[in-house]
């Protein structure tokens, strides 16, 4: 899959996406994210831009008005159908399961919508016979001639979000609609997990044929089919992991590394793969050709395999990997240097040597191979007429591409359509994404991310390398996997935005261009906070090593990853990637697949993993109109049906998993952070109880319940602290939990409460999921071994309270 690698110029500007500081949560009353309407709306104009209402239901809600306002005379028509029209409308809101208190399937909702004291007392006075129309609550009729209780009868516990105003809060309304995102600049997303139980998930791929089915690829070498309820065949598509040459060795880069459907699937029945094979004693990456069983659309047929190339790798590492087809019909290959460090074979290294097909991106054409040769060269590929290079090769001085895509093109206008994105893993310093064009030279072995690691190569100017888009350092991550530029229906705040990650620290990040000065700018990617993920079948966490990205057939992001990288190990999951901040309008994004004819049995998907959420003890509710209209009564239009077009067939609550509750910890050193000075502690009277190794201390300030401070921590009889390599959110939560505080504010590091400088440094590289007891229990180097120094001492800010920031 991958060897060693690492973020970016330091001063990249924000992400051009407009962002909005975390906390509010819009909500519909189908329990989904408000939406743009596709057409103006007519009756409730307020929430024509954005809102809970489409053209269809807005005529609902006028027609609803026309029957009620019938039955007002004049005079209280000219005072109350004003009022009348804004209760009615406020099921457009985007904050309309608040006001009705609906923020999940399993309330009871409100017949009236929660009114603002203020606004309650007024419309009583004047207008009190259209509460009688609205609603059948028995309750709330009862209470109709006291003033004061019909009124707290249809108040809300959070004042915030009653109507009208929730019209005028700033918080709630300045940046509505938009992507969220902490005061760091970090989009907050969430996932849904779509398939578990996984060995070293290396691929998802679609086949293109209407039936949105997708297959994932194990690196042992067995290809599953998921029907699009998310359910597996028993029988694998295929199976190869005899052939295969893997082992369990965590990080072992050799075994099935990638899949692709020919794009003409639906006619030919053809599949191609890319794996590591041993031949003689020879180790070799293979792409072969397979067709469909002529007697199951689910399987392939594995005696149809056609062996189309084979590539000998002189060492077990750097193994490329990845499989495309273009829109020009022909299949990419993407291969790694060859392995080893340093691509030290040859003068130049494989990468620059164009008389060898490792380090490169090969461009071949295996249409209508069925007699003849097994692949042509297209006859524009760029060195065709150099009798020096093999004639293969679309680009060259790469060192080992780790996941690759075409971007789909914006959906309207088509802009950006077939560039082709790949990260490129570095070597000692830094990793990279490149826009891959033909004829080029990626620059290695002479150039790692934009700086010099052959500094002889470098300076020669006849390398006429191209620089990467962007490449990060280290400290951030130390094998980048490529992704994809989002195209596809549900989450339209995200179109255009090229999201992909790190294997080794677990970071997922974005680059949005600039379309005025062609540069990309980068955001990390964090796990929705607080209520940003609170929605049916919506999750915030998700395990460290990312494997892979994925599209389904529908243009949605997918990625792969696990808690333990062995090619044997179950521990794989695939997530589908979520902005809550705004869906498409409903019905936009439905699909009718393709029927499938299944022979095997099917394994109906059951989620894991769970919502993370640290919420404040609950507060006694206040009586709310909570049945809805009955038949007879008032008019029953309002309508809380679950439909299936958002989030596809949302999976139920996931069942408890411990995992890193926000963006998970970056393993493997991203160093530094920062921390504050702050006052030492007194020691314990010596009547306390002994010390347990993993206690934890903060040189701290403390107001008003809140504490923060570098964190020191006991072991084997002594206080040390904590380096900030690895340092994240899910290990400030351990460190905050042991202290009593239920929130973590923030994870701090570079030293920012001040450096220990009286102690040793104990821990190293601390790799959190965020539910262990102390630190000792999470994964961390040797006691006493690190790799830094006290700038880097790691803190903490904790929180009796949850906090937007700090």
């Amino acid at each position: 899959m991958r060897g060693p690698r690492g973020v970016p110029p330091a001063a990249l500007p924000l992400l051009l996406l407009a962002l909005a500081p975390a906390r509010p949560h819009p909500q519909c009353l189908d329990f989904k994210p408000p939406f743009r309407p596709p057409s103006g709306l007519a009756f409730c104009r307020r929430y024509a831009d954005f809102g809970c209402c489409d053209r269809r239901r807005d005529r609902a809600l006028l027609q609803r008005f026309y029957r009620l306002s019938a039955r007002l005379d004049e005079r209280q028509y000219a005072a109350c159908a004003g009022h009348l029209q804004d209760l009615l409308c406020q099921e457009c809101s985007p904050y309309a399961a608040h006001l009705y208190d609906a923020e999940d399937p399993s309330t009871p909702v409100r017949t009236i919508p929660g009114l603002c004291q203020d606004y309650c007392r007024q419309v009583w006075q004047k207008c009190r016979p259209i509460f009688r129309y609205l609603s059948a609550d028995r309750e709330l009729i009862a209470l109709e001639n006291n003033m004061a209780k019909f009124c707290r009868y249809l108040s809300l516990e959070d004042t915030d979000y009653c109507f009208p105003h929730l019209l005028a809060n700033q918080n709630l309304n300045q940046n509505l609609g938009l992507v969220t995102a902490d005061a760091e600049g970090c989009l907050q997303l969430c996932l849904v997990e779509v398939a578990n139980g996984l060995r070293n998930p290396v691929a998802m791929v679609h086949a293109n044929d209407g039936t949105h089915r997708f297959f994932i690829a194990e690196q042992v070498g067995l290809v599953w089919t998921y029907l699009p309820d998310r359910s597996r065949l028993e029988k694998p598509f295929l199976n190869i992991s005899e052939a295969v040459l893997t082992s369990p060795w965590e990080g072992d880069e050799r075994g099935f590394l990638g899949i692709v459907f020919h794009p003409k699937f639906k006619f030919n029945g053809k599949v191609y793969v890319y794996y590591s094979v041993e031949v003689h004693y020879e180790e070799r990456i293979r792409i072969s050709e397979f067709r469909i069983s002529p007697a199951d659309m689910n399987s392939l047929d594995h005696s149809s395999e056609r062996i189309i190339l084979e590539i000998e790798e002189p060492a077990s590492n750097h193994n490329g990997g990845e499989l495309l087809f273009g829109d020009d019909g022909y299949l990419y290959i993407f291969t790694g240097d060859g392995g080893m460090a340093g691509d030290p074979f040859g003068t130049f290294g494989n990468a620059q040597n164009k008389s060898t097909l490792l380090g490169k991106v090969l461009r071949i054409n295996v249409n209508n191979n069925d007699r003849g040769p097994l692949y042509r060269i297209p006859p524009d590929n760029p060195f065709l007429d150099d009798p020096k290079a093999r004639p293969e090769i679309y680009a060259y001085g790469v060192r080992n591409m780790w996941r690759c895509s075409f971007d789909r093109g914006d959906p309207r206008t088509k802009e950006g359509k077939g560039r082709l994105f790949c990260g490129d893993v570095g070597q000692n310093k830094y990793e990279e994404i490149d826009i891959v064009e033909k004829g080029k030279n990626y620059g290695w072995r002479a150039r790692e991310g934009f700086s010099c690691y052959d500094k002889k190569l470098c300076t020669n100017s006849s390398m006429d390398d191209v620089l990467p888009i962007y490449a990060y350092p280290h400290k951030m991550g130390k094998s980048v996997t490529g992704g994809y530029v989002y195209r596809g229906c549900e989450s339209p705040n995200l179109n255009g935005l090229y999201i992909f990650g790190d294997f080794m620290s677990g970071r997922l990040m974005s680059l949005k261009e600039d379309h005025a000065t062609g540069e990309w700018q980068y955001n990390e990617i964090c796990m929705g906070t607080g209520q940003t993920c609170m929605f049916p079948g919506l999750i915030n966490n998700y395990y460290q090593y990312i494997i892979s990205f994925a599209e389904d057939e529908a243009g949605e992001l997918y990625f792969m990853s696990t808690g333990i990288p062995s090619a044997t190990a179950p521990h794989g999951v695939v997530y589908k990637v979520v902005d809550t901040s705004r869906r498409a309008p409903p019905g936009k994004c439905r699909v009718e697949p393709s029927p499938v004819k299944v022979k095997s049995k099917r394994i109906r998907f059951v989620p894991k993993e769970k919502l993370i959420v640290k919420t404040p003890t609950p507060r006694p509710q206040l009586k709310t109109t909570t049945r809805a209209p009955q038949a007879g009564g008032p008019d029953p239009e309002i309508h809380h049906t679950l439909s299936v077009d958002w989030l596809g067939q949302a999976p139920p609550s996931p069942a408890n998993r411990s995992r890193t509750p926000t963006t998970p910890a970056p393993s493997n050193k991203p160093r530094k952070g920062g921390e504050r000075k702050g006052q030492r502690r007194k020691k314990p009277p010596s009547t306390a109880p002994p010390l347990q190794n993993g206690a934890v201390r903060l040189m701290e300030q403390q107001t008003r319940g809140r504490s923060w401070g570098r964190v020191e921590v006991y072991i084997n009889g002594e206080w040390g602290t904590v380096c900030d390599d690895g340092w994240g959110s899910a290990a400030a939560a351990v460190v905050c939990r042991q202290l009593g505080f239920p929130y973590v504010v923030r994870a701090s590091k570079k030293a920012e409460f001040g450096e220990g400088t009286s102690l040793r440094i104990l821990l190293d590289d601390v790799q959190c999921f965020g539910q262990e007891k102390t630190l000792l229990e999470c994964s961390h180097a040797d006691i006493g071994t690190h790799n830094c120094s006290h700038e880097e001492d790691a803190g903490v800010v904790c929180s009796r309270e949850e906090v937007a920031d700090w």
